[in-house]
Parts: structure tokens; sequence; C-alpha cells
């Protein structure tokens, strides 16, 4: 299989906080790779500075075989990024604001019409989709923001908690959704303190506590190695 992300010894501090302690770990192609772990572990930090949003207090990062440091517009041109807390414009109706966004990635009417076509279909959100963002519910907020993540068909989309605060219907149509797009080709980063959702997601997944892996491997493999049920228990005992 061919290496996506290759991140080696990775290091990020705040000052005298180490958020980040050296971290390692590679994603192949149409892999979902997951890191999970509780609040405050480390994993929006990883995932911004693969995004290209944080600069490493040391470290390496290569996304398709471009180097961070070096090659950050072009690694830009091939990722999507999915934060916790990003938002909409409240203001545009939901076609607006993909046809906006779809701006950013493409300069040709016809490649914009095609993304923004794509979008809404990835979002389904049928004639509310020509409503205002304002009245949408959180669910259909986040499938029109995923919509606009995946909607360009990136080599890598990195996601950020994409089911943080929604219902288990809303959760379930969010991971079909990413899952689906894995199969068609696009390779997904994401991170969730959601450990029994993110088992039934990820191919593998990477336990992360304070800054550092602890464990990686399939939910299966883990699960076997620890002696456990789930992966919530996994963790649970890999930090003791």
């Amino acid at each position: 299989m061919d290496t996506v992300l290759k991140v080696e010894k990775l290091r990020k501090n705040y000052g005298n906080l180490q958020a980040l302690k050296g971290i390692s770990f590679e994603i192949q192609k149409e892999e979902i790779f997951a890191l999970i772990g509780p609040n405050g572990a480390g994993k929006s930090t990883a995932l911004r500075i693969i995004a290209t949003l944080l600069s490493p207090t040391s470290g390496e990062v290569e996304v398709l075989g471009f180097n961070l440091k070096k090659n950050a517009e072009k690694i830009r041109e091939r990722i999507s990024y999915l934060p916790e807390e990003a938002g909409a414009y409240r203001n545009q109706s939901g076609i607006e604001y993909l046809r906006f966004m779809a701006t950013f990635y493409a300069s040709e009417p016809h490649t914009i019409e095609e993304f923004v076509k794509k979008g809404a279909q990835i979002a389904d959100l049928g004639e509310r989709l020509y409503d205002k963002v304002g009245t949408y519910s959180k669910g259909m907020v986040r499938k029109l923001l995923l919509a606009r993540a995946l909607m360009t068909s990136p080599q890598l989309a990195i996601l950020d908690e994409p089911t943080s605060g929604l219902d288990v219907i809303n959760s379930l149509e969010i991971r079909g959704i990413i899952r689906e797009y894995a199969k068609q080709g696009t390779t997904v980063l994401l991170s969730s303190h959601n450990m029994l959702e993110i088992e039934f997601l990820s191919d593998r997944v990477a336990l992360i506590d304070n800054g550092v892996i602890l464990d990686s491997g399939t939910p299966k493999e883990l699960k076997e190695k620890y002696g456990a049920e789930n992966l919530e228990e996994v963790f649970r005992r890999a930090v003791i």
C-alpha cells in the first residue's frame, strides 16, 4: 500500500507545556486512521500541524511525499480539514456556502459547479439546502461542513471530532459518509474521544494520552492484546 501520511517524532510545545512529546505513525492509502484519547491528549494539536495550521516544535511530517516544512502549499492543495468547532455562514443558504467554499479550490466555473453538485449529494439536505444555514439543526450544519470537506475529493481528509455533539441518527449518517468516501479513494485521519464509535469506523487506531502514543493497531488487534471487549477498556488498561 502507498503511504499517504508519515509522522516522525512530532513535538509541539506551548511554552513549558508539551502538547506532543515525539509521536510517530503512518497512514496508508484509503485507510481510516483515528487518534483516540481524552480531551487534552494532543489529538487536535496533531491534526492542526498536519493540516499546516500549526508549526511543529520539532519532528517531521510528510503528506503524499511532500515535507511539511518545505512544501506546505503543495500539501494544502491535496488535503481538507474539518475542525471540531467549524461553523458555516449563518446568513448564507447551504448551497451558497458550498459554492463560496468551492471558489477556494477551483477557478473554472464548471469545476466549481461540479464541486457544488458533489457537496449537495454528500450533505443530502434536500430542499433545505436552499434555506439559510442559521435555520439548520446542529446535525444539518455538521453534514454541510463534512460535504464542504469532501466535495473536492481530497487525497487526505483530516476530521477533528466529526460527530461531536450529534445524536445517534446524525452520527450514524456522518460515519456512513466517511466510510463511503474512504472506499472511493479518500484517506481519512480523524480524532475522537468517542472510542466506541471509532471502533466501528476505523481501520486502525492510535491511543494517545498526555501527548504520547501509547499503542496502535486495528481495533481487533488491540482488543486481543489487552484482553478487552472494547476500545474504552483497551485505553484504560494501556494507561495503567
